[in-house]
């Protein structure tokens, strides 16, 4: 197994200042008002650049624990999927939890990590290279998809979830510890993460629609479909076909992907996620005008997809 660097830690000071710049970001409903620096946005949650004394670090806020049991399900499962994708051959940007106290059990939890180059990015290195390096990478991320996937550990392979530190690959997307128990439940609370879903939709989601969008970070083909569709997204769609090619010589990915099949499941992703953020826009419009209460997520713009 890989030694686990140590995360960066912010000061209890440091954690305080931060925890109340967003909370007066989320008061206004626009991240500006409080002099965040955004460094990025995920589908669900946004990462914020910090000082941890004389440096700047990542940190990403969780939604808020209502309880400590769930929180320490989630420590748990945390820590744990940081082991088991290092023993799979998959290194994890140095990543820790810190945890904000609310009273009542309640906490603020923020994922710390350092602050890599805008360059360091996947996505963005390929920009950059010609054919034969670019697949030369690919084959990188490969090795590492086939190699932690399994049916207990997932991934979640888009090319933006990965880094080059020193010409070595680094995997950042670690705050949903995808892990599965031998029946194939989630080890994770997963209720923590339907929380920035209106309400009216936690209980569809959970009982129809979760199972299906986790199944394919469980499955080394469905890791790199996603991968694939990402290229789109990205802007880098005419690596598409010598990436299939690649893929597809690996007997592990098979039956065969096609670029058919990637186009069409990319475009239904995008649309899905796009009816996701109209939604969560919407209910954010609800409860800030018509309940007047705080929205608890920063909400990006318009995604090009």
């Amino acid at each position: 197994m890989s030694a686990l660097a140590a995360p960066p830690v912010l000061s209890d000071a440091e954690l305080r200042d931060l925890d109340a710049a967003i909370e007066r970001a989320l008061e206004a409903g626009d991240e500006s008002a409080a002099g965040l620096e955004l460094l990025g946005y995920g589908e669900i949650s946004c990462v914020v650049a910090w000082r941890a004394g004389d440096d700047r670090v990542a940190c990403k806020r969780l939604p808020v624990f209502a309880e400590a049991a769930t929180l320490e399900r989630y420590q748990a499962s945390f820590t744990e999927y940081l082991e088991r994708l290092a023993a799979g051959g998959v290194t994890p940007v140095a990543s820790g939890l810190q945890v904000l106290p609310r009273g009542h059990g309640a906490a603020a939890v923020y994922c710390v990590q350092p602050r890599l180059a805008g360059d360091a990015l996947v996505s963005r290195a390929l920009r950059g290279l010609e054919e034969d390096a670019a697949l030369a990478l690919f084959d990188r991320l490969l090795d590492a998809i086939e190699g932690v996937t399994s049916a207990t550990v997932g991934l979640d392979g888009q090319l933006s979830n990965w880094a080059l530190v020193r010409g070595e690959l680094r995997y950042l997307d670690v705050t949903t510890p995808m892990l599965r128990d031998g029946d194939g439940g989630e080890r994770m609370p997963v209720g923590v993460f339907l929380a920035s879903l209106p309400w009216a939709l936690r209980g569809i989601v959970r009982r129809w629609m979760l199972r299906p969008i986790l199944d394919k970070y469980y499955d080394p083909r469905g890791v790199v479909l996603d991968l694939l569709g990402n290229l789109h997204k990205e802007r880098l769609a005419h690596l598409l076909p010598a990436f299939l090619d690649r893929a597809n010589a690996r007997p592990g990915l098979a039956p065969a992907l096609t670029q058919a099949e990637v186009d069409r499941y990319y475009a239904a992703d995008a649309r899905d996620w796009a009816l996701l953020q109209r939604l969560r826009r919407l209910d954010r419009a609800w409860q800030r005008r018509v309940r007047r209460r705080t929205y608890p997520f920063l909400l990006p713009g318009a995604i090009e997809r």
